[in-house]
């Protein structure tokens, strides 16, 4: 996908709910592009690789703002739906769009991973409050999707991460434990540095999995150091083993996307 093509849907799109962008800036172009449209307080989170692989991305879009909504609801710092305008998700021009409120930030900051690790148990705690249904795949839906792109798409040599994705599949259920709504996609990328504090964002990747999931998106390495490391920065609760197999997850998930990003 262009990403300009996927400005001008978002730019065009707002104008007809009366938000005007006289100067719109992408702030990431990548699985989805990401643009604030200055100089009103929105930006615009626009479907590109994820609609190659993800059929139901308007309920990823749409799981991201109702998790969101819930959260800012309570008090959570988040990033919330915009209010300038209806949040979507839209589908417009060829293009799925939806809508956040623009926070100041400083944009070269990021927190650590021991930073977000702490963080992750007060987030846990309300999102196990959650009461909107989240599937109980989540990153299985995508590898199976994008192996399929990617083969249909000609890409060769993906036999084995075909076989991984058997091994992993295979320990699935031994490893799906403490399960409660995730954030989903919980590193150090996903949060605002803000003059007030961290602000989670993000929540397309949102399902009811295993505590561990979120962990390992954080663990930094392979192995038992590194997911016994995670886990006791977090607070305790949670089979270091586990984080082990989720993160092994992870890594195929990852190779796969990476993969996406190069062929599409």
């Amino acid at each position: 996908m262009d990403a300009l093509e996927g400005v001008r849907a978002a730019v065009s799109l707002a104008a007809s709910y009366g938000v005007v962008s006289h100067d719109p800036v992408v702030l990431k172009d990548g699985s989805n592009v990401i643009v604030h449209l200055r100089p009103a307080p929105v930006v615009a989170r626009v479907a590109a690789r994820t609609a190659l692989v993800r059929p139901s991305v308007s309920e990823h879009f749409a799981r991201d703002l109702s998790v969101s909504a819930f959260l800012d609801s309570r008090g959570v710092p988040v990033v919330a739906p915009s209010a300038e305008l209806p949040a979507g998700p839209h589908t417009f021009d060829g293009f799925v769009v939806s809508f956040s409120t623009y926070v100041p930030h400083f944009a070269d900051v990021e927190l650590s991973r021991t930073d977000v690790l702490k963080l992750l148990p007060d987030l846990h705690a309300e999102l196990r409050l959650y009461p909107g249904s989240l599937p109980a795949r989540g990153p299985l839906d995508d590898v199976d999707n994008t192996l399929a792109y990617l083969d249909g798409s000609g890409v060769s040599g993906l036999e084995p991460l075909r076989s991984r994705r058997e091994e992993l599949l295979a320990s699935w259920n031994a490893h799906y434990n403490d399960v409660q709504p995730l954030h989903g996609d919980s590193h150090y990328g996903n949060l605002l540095v803000t003059s007030a504090g961290p602000l989670w964002l993000d929540f397309e990747d949102a399902w009811r999995g295993p505590v561990a999931w979120d962990l390992a998106c954080l663990a930094g390495a392979r192995g038992s150091e590194a997911a016994r490391r995670a886990v006791e920065v977090y607070g305790g609760g949670v089979d270091p083993a586990d984080v082990e197999f989720w993160l092994e997850v992870r890594i195929l998930f990852g190779t796969l996307w990476g993969l996406l990003m190069e062929h599409s």
